[in-house]
C-alpha cells in the first residue's frame, strides 16, 4: 500500500497528539489536535490506515499544508 502524507488545514499549535505509530485507524480518525484562534481542530486520517510516523509534538506551531504524520 502507498504511503500517505497527511496534511495540516490551519496554521497553528499542536494541542494534542491523539494517536501513537503503528495504530489502525479508521476514515476520519483524528491524528493530532491543532489549536488555532482559541478553536480545536483535528486533523483527521484521510483513509483507513495503519499511522507509520507522527512528525509534530505537543507544543509545535504547524503551518498550513505541513506534513504532521505520515500513513500507509
Amino acid at each position: 500500500m502507498a504511503m500517505t502524507k497527511v496534511e495540516a488545514e490551519v496554521t497553528g499549535k499542536v494541542w494534542k497528539v491523539v494517536a501513537a505509530p503503528g495504530d489502525a485507524l479508521a476514515a476520519e480518525d483524528a491524528i493530532v489536535i491543532i489549536e488555532s484562534m482559541k478553536m480545536e481542530i483535528p486533523v483527521m486520517a484521510p483513509r483507513a490506515g495503519k499511522l507509520l510516523r507522527v512528525l509534530v509534538k505537543e507544543g509545535d506551531q504547524v503551518g498550513e499544508g505541513q506534513i504532521v504524520a505520515e500513513m500507509e
